[in-house]
């Protein structure tokens, strides 16, 4: 009986240790990098919109594009391609 309890015990870490906590480093990465945007950023959303961003707000972030002014919500920018100047 308790080498089930502790086989079970650590199926349990490894999981922990090979699904959950890759996704919460993942997740806390993104969170930085969205308090980071500022003005000036080249960045990708995750529809591959490549754009300049003119403008941060709480939710949502401007970004121009082709001569093309953009709003799209801030969680939607999956990456800095350049850190403005």
């Amino acid at each position: 009986m308790l080498k089930q309890v502790g086989m079970i015990v650590f199926m349990l870490v490894i999981f922990w240790v090979l699904l959950i906590r890759p996704q919460q480093k993942k997740a806390k990465e993104q969170s930085a990098l969205l308090k980071g945007l500022k003005a000036g950023d080249k960045v990708v959303t995750n529809a591959g919109i490549i754009g300049i961003v003119t403008s941060v707000r709480d939710d949502a972030v401007t970004l121009r594009s082709a001569e093309t002014k953009l709003e799209v919500q801030k969680g939607s920018v999956s990456q800095i391609v350049e850190r403005a100047a």
